[in-house]
């Protein structure tokens, strides 16, 4: 085998046996984040709560889960990569047991909080284990392992959340995880370890004591949760017109701000950051970031979309929703294996560049779509939009360690799965912002042609109207008239509902477009070259 990447070192085992295994913990979290969405209903009345209350459900693993993440490289530095992951699988796998047990939403919200704290951590120690793991030449295959199961996951959630809930009881889409936990245990115990750099830090931490950065541990904590939290809950309360929602932007922007102060203070100190931010000086990584809250934020948009579509405006239930996006899931699963073979031997930006490509495409293409559109014409444009996606997310991650230390490559993966994660709440927030908005827009200017004055209105009521008549609907003529306008306005906001959609559609084509001039401002590098890595 060649070399490892940190000197001489190579792992003891296999090194697919060591991705399998990390991928494993890593697809149960990320399917996480998507399954308990269709079983809101059935927990909200399971445990005498509404709707509303029922989703704090989600935006609590969302807030933990954000806070986490870029914390992880911190915490990997003064415990160890592998100790570090084994208490996230442990935390997850217990409060997973405990949501399920939950005999009221209070409880099960404080145990889905330390669900996300357990979650948060899983992601970014898998793909820096990889990135150790793998030489430069291989890295790109074991990405698309890892890129299976994160691009994966969110597709079939929904799917698989909505027939646990149909067929057994909310309380499974928890409990399933809990021998996922224990399997990944038992295997990551046997078969991970830390490299020589993860040891050392650990050592040289011990020896001078553990100093935690308690400071940048709350403002990371207040910053990024209130962000999420206005994300996940900014539309639904009015934005700005919320004085909550106000409150927790103002402060999520001072707690950022402190902390960016905070910590270019720490770094001048010789401390070691909670965030590093001298990372955003490589333009590689720079870029890669911003694409990758892109990605995510087209990703889990669009994951949003299209089930919710077919949902409202054609009547699908919500496991028929899950299995039209799914073979977009498949297509990635066939495709994420090439993507890794070219990873290695291709310059990065040109597949970056086609998956942009593709997916601009595509949307552009699914922006035909009505409420006639069949089953199998969205399942393949679904289908075309993942071929998309699956060109994005192993490059993407494989040029953001470009140039970049060993020692850093938690710090690396930390900071790219926040950007995903953020672009992904902030394009679901994004998707019903602009919904709700364009719906009013396009309902108002519809509405200016439904008056009394208007000749094709006239003529539409009369007609309806004694259709209804003929067709056996005892009703006198006003009353008939009154029926026939009031289905004329149910159309109407039915086909405002369809443009707001294709509102939305329009803009996330033209942004994925606009990212592939940027992409060749990257510098260039092939994942296998002399460069590619360290």
């Amino acid at each position: 085998m060649p070399p490892g990447i940190d000197g001489n070192w190579q792992p003891k085992h296999n090194r697919w046996a060591i991705a399998l295994t990390v991928t494993l913990a890593t697809f149960m979290e990320v399917l996480d984040t998507s399954i308990a969405n269709v079983a809101l209903p059935h927990i909200a009345g399971g445990l005498g709560a509404s709707q509303d209350e029922a989703t704090w459900v989600l935006t609590s693993y969302l807030v933990s889960n954000a806070v986490i993440l870029p914390m992880s490289a911190y915490l990997v530095s003064f415990i160890g990569r592998k100790r570090f992951y084994m208490i996230c699988v442990t935390l997850f796998g217990i409060s997973s047991m405990l949501c399920g047990l939950a005999p009221s939403l209070p409880l099960l919200i404080f145990f889905r909080v330390l669900q996300g704290a357990g979650g948060g951590g899983l992601q970014p120690s898998e793909q820096a284990i990889l990135a150790d793991t793998f030489p430069p030449k291989q890295r790109g295959q074991a990405f698309a392992v890892y890129g299976m199961a994160v691009v994966l996951a969110p597709a079939i959630g929904p799917t698989l959340g909505g027939w646990i809930t149909d067929n057994y009881d909310w309380r499974w889409i928890f409990f399933i995880n809990v021998p996922i936990a224990i399997l990944s245990l038992v295997l990551t115990s046997r078969i991970v370890e830390d490299p020589p750099h993860i040891k050392d830090e650990v050592a040289r931490h011990r020896k001078s004591g553990l100093n935690l950065d308690y400071t940048g541990f709350g403002l990371l904590a207040i910053g990024f949760g209130s962000l999420q939290f206005v994300l996940d809950k900014g539309q639904e309360d009015d934005w700005f017109g919320s004085h909550l929602i106000t409150i927790f932007f103002a402060a999520c922007i001072g707690a950022l701000l402190t902390l960016m102060i905070w910590e270019i203070v720490q770094i001048r100190r010789g401390h070691k950051p909670i965030l590093d931010l001298t990372m955003f000086r490589n333009r590689n990584f720079a870029f890669s970031f911003l694409l990758m809250f892109v990605l995510g934020f087209t990703l889990f948009g669009t994951t949003v979309l299209i089930p919710q579509f077919v949902q409202v405006m054609m009547g699908y239930t919500a496991e028929q929703a899950g299995l039209v996006i799914s073979p977009g899931g498949i297509a990635i699963l066939i495709l994420m294996p090439l993507v890794g073979f070219l990873v290695g031997r291709a310059d990065l930006r040109y597949l970056i560049a086609i998956g942009f490509t593709i997916l601009a495409a595509s949307l552009a293409a699914l922006h035909t779509i009505d409420t006639q559109a069949s089953y199998a014409y969205i399942a393949w444009m679904r289908i075309f939009q993942a071929s998309g996606l699956a060109f994005l997310f192993v490059p993407i991650n494989a040029l953001s360690y470009t140039d970049v230390p060993p020692q850093k490559n938690n710090d690396v993966s930390g900071l790219m799965n926040l950007a995903r994660n953020i672009g992904g709440s902030s394009g679901t927030s994004f998707f019903v912002t602009v919904l709700a908005r364009r719906s009013q827009f396009h309902q108002d200017r519809l509405t200016m042609h439904f008056n009394g004055a208007s000749m094709q209105l006239r003529q539409a009521i009369d007609k309806l109207s004694g259709r209804l008549q003929s067709g056996g609907i005892t009703a006198s003529p006003g009353q008939a008239r009154a029926l026939a306008q009031g289905n004329l306005y149910q159309q109407l906001v039915r086909q405002s509902t369809q443009l707001a959609y294709l509102d939305v559609i329009a803009l996330l084509s033209i942004g994925a477009a606009c990212m592939i001039p940027l992409i060749f401002l990257m510098k260039k590098r092939k994942a296998g070259g002399p460069a590619g890595a360290h």
